[in-house]
């Protein structure tokens, strides 16, 4: 492993342990017996790093998320793309945790995850038209009913882990099943018969 990926490898790991507070350069080279000089050789603040692992974050995501193919999956791609994401940020649960503090004091990663959140919208309601039109979702009954369920999935998806914290003291990877139930009911009033038993099969499979 390169000394670079050693070093943001390291930094996830102190991060996702004790917080962005806690950890700061000093701190990662001491964890790899590393002078500061020579990390900053590679990264001269705390915010690149973290700039870094973030985009690591998003990579990781979008190869999970190509993998969805638009009209072949059904209800089940709802479990896939909040399983894909949940398990991404637990991975990487300091952004969730640390997550107010990072968007007020980084613009690059703030304005990327802004660019970032209309796309993911697109493609959930890309994912609702594909329900509807497969009779597995009812008719918007609601203005803009729609937008605000996805709103729903986006507020519970960013900030579970805080939840989770928060409530249990730690965050464990057995909480993800947990509280992506949590995530996927929340669609369950949206469904129509025919979607409802499509959401009993998946949900007694999983």
């Amino acid at each position: 492993m390169k000394t670079k990926d050693r070093i943001l490898s390291t930094a996830l790991t102190l991060f996702n342990e004790q917080g962005l507070a806690k950890v700061v350069l000093r701190t990662i080279a001491k964890e790899m017996n590393m002078s500061q000089g020579n990390l900053n050789y590679h990264f001269k603040k705390r915010e690149e790093i973290v700039e870094a692992l973030y985009f690591q974050l998003v990579k990781a995501i979008d190869e999970g998320l190509k993998n969805h193919k638009p009209g072949r999956m059904g209800l089940s791609a709802l479990y896939d793309l909040n399983g894909i994401i949940m398990s991404s940020f637990y991975e990487y649960r300091f952004f969730m945790l640390d997550f107010v503090q990072i968007m007020r004091e980084n613009k690059a990663i703030r304005t990327h995850y802004l660019q970032l959140s209309e796309i993911r919208k697109k493609q959930f309601h890309g994912l609702f038209v594909e329900l509807v039109d497969k009779g597995l979702m009812r008719e918007e009954e609601l203005p803009n009913e729609y937008r605000f369920l996805y709103e729903r999935f986006q507020i519970l998806g960013d900030f579970w882990i805080s939840s989770a914290e928060v409530g249990n003291g730690n965050v464990t990877q057995k909480m993800i099943a947990r509280y992506s139930d949590v995530l996927t009911q929340a669609i369950y009033p949206y469904l129509t018969p025919k979607g409802k038993k499509e959401y009993h099969k998946l949900s007694h499979h999983r």
